[in-house]
């Protein structure tokens, strides 16, 4: 083989090669964790409070 083909070889290798490397991709990052549920606090009770009133309301009502 002359000089110029080995170059020529040589080139197209290094190309090849630069291109199997940059088509190589990374895993996409893992998912993040979900939202926490809503939270159960006063509003809960104050539901029932109300809920308790109006049904002594409308039973006194009778």
């Amino acid at each position: 083989m002359k000089i110029q083909n080995k170059k020529m070889v040589a080139s197209v290798l290094l190309v090849l090669i630069s291109f199997v490397c940059v088509a190589q991709s990374t895993p996409p990052p893992p998912m993040p964790p979900p939202p926490p549920g809503l939270p159960i606090d006063g509003g809960i009770i104050a539901g029932i409070f109300i809920g308790i009133v109006i049904g002594v309301k409308k039973l006194l009502k009778r």
